[in-house]
């Protein structure tokens, strides 16, 4: 097991790294950004995320496979935030059905008509590739040096600034045991040092 747990980034860095991503040509990138910094969920959890698995009415999303077992079928309560992106994301997929992915496989390119810089060719029973090149490209516009898990250690750093005890942080992140999320102790420590 990994010692570290990665790096959080600043409010100050969020800002800019998501203005980034607002701008890239990939059209997913800015709302899997601001999920994966408001709900914890793993870059896998986040590619394979079916609408099926999204409860609006409940806001919340239940997390298909996961790293860990207890990571599997954990239930993700959706803050303002993320609860706005993804009704947002939703409305541009009118015709989705549950077994079609939130972050389909998508190729862009120019539209070719003069009203859209890009078009879209989607294919909602297929997840996204990835977003490497995208995330890459936006990191740089922004000038953000973290791994696409720092959002998750982002969230979780947040959870504990804002009080709440290892236990729930272990549930939202779906750790396998407390010793795992027991590598967040020494941020509840200096913020209760702070504070």
């Amino acid at each position: 097991a990994r010692d570290d747990v990665g790096r959080a980034i600043s409010r100050e860095e969020e800002a800019r790294l998501l203005e980034a991503c607002r701008a890239s040509r990939s059209r997913s990138l800015y709302p899997a950004v601001v999920l994966a910094l408001n709900t914890c969920l793993r870059y896998s959890e986040l590619r394979l995320l079916q609408w099926g698995q999204v409860d609006f009415a409940a806001r919340t999303l239940t997390v298909g496979q996961s790293k860990t077992e207890s990571g599997t079928g954990r239930v993700i309560p959706l803050n303002d935030r993320a609860y706005a992106t993804l009704s947002f994301w939703a409305s541009l997929f009118p015709e989705r059905q549950p077994d079609h992915y939130v972050f389909p496989s998508e190729r862009y390119g120019a539209a070719g008509n003069g009203f859209s810089p890009c078009s879209y060719a989607t294919d909602p029973t297929k997840p996204i590739g990835r977003w490497k090149e995208a995330w890459e490209a936006a990191k740089a516009r922004a000038g953000v040096r973290c791994r696409f898990h720092d959002l998750r250690h982002t969230n979780a750093s947040w959870l504990v600034a804002a009080g709440a005890d290892l236990v729930t942080i272990r549930d939202l992140l779906g750790h396998s045991s407390l010793a795992v999320t027991g590598r967040y102790a020494p941020l509840q420590t200096s913020h209760l040092r702070a504070a």
